[in-house]
């Protein structure tokens, strides 16, 4: 059985050293049993939706299983194609509401840059991370963002503003990427 977070202790100010996304942040970038990885993300969102008393449709779990196949954002169209050629539908709309319900439930990020969205590795778990996009692979970590967004705050109030919201995205290259090697990370 996959590894399941316990919300209440995990997260980026207290990193659960069970769970490998915790762990190690950069595993998105690092060779990884990335089944293992997927699963766990898995188990965790369809334990949360049913502890919420939502639901998982086979397209959203469908859905949620595309995201998590690599630590890679995908765009709308692309979720939407795979869905196609699956029997799920060709219409937009299938895919962004699944999207959206995912989004909306802590289980994927949209990824503003590229139009896209990843699975998000600590669903369930209370944090606004800094996403590192590699502009060659599209290999995209969650990275813990505390740091930064305090001083976006510190630096808002100076200026009299009150952030509501924040978003950080650092475009570079993965390690893989660096090394030359196609296709980078996992």
């Amino acid at each position: 059985m996959a590894h399941l977070h316990d919300p209440a202790n995990a997260g980026p100010a207290n990193p659960d050293p069970a769970c490998p996304g915790c762990a190690a942040p950069d595993l998105a970038f690092a060779p990884h049993d990335h089944d293992h990885c997927a699963a766990d993300a898995l188990a965790r969102a369809e334990a949360l939706v049913a502890e919420r008393g939502a639901r998982m449709t086979p397209v959203r779990r469908r859905v949620l299983e595309i995201l998590l196949e690599a630590h890679r954002a995908l765009g709308a169209y692309d979720v939407l194609n795979r869905l196609a050629a699956e029997g799920f539908g060709n219409q937009p709309p299938v895919a962004y509401r699944a999207l959206d319900f995912l989004e909306e439930q802590g289980f994927a990020h949209r990824i503003q840059r590229l139009n896209a969205f990843t699975a998000c590795m600590h669903p369930g778990e209370a944090h606004a991370p800094a996403f590192l996009i590699c502009r060659s692979c599209n290999a995209v970590a969650e990275a813990p963002a505390a740091p930064v967004l305090a001083a976006l705050d510190r630096a808002a109030t100076g200026s009299g503003f009150a952030v509501e919201r924040a978003s950080i995205e650092a475009l570079g290259l993965c390690p893989g990427c660096q090394r030359g090697g196609a296709g980078g990370s996992a």
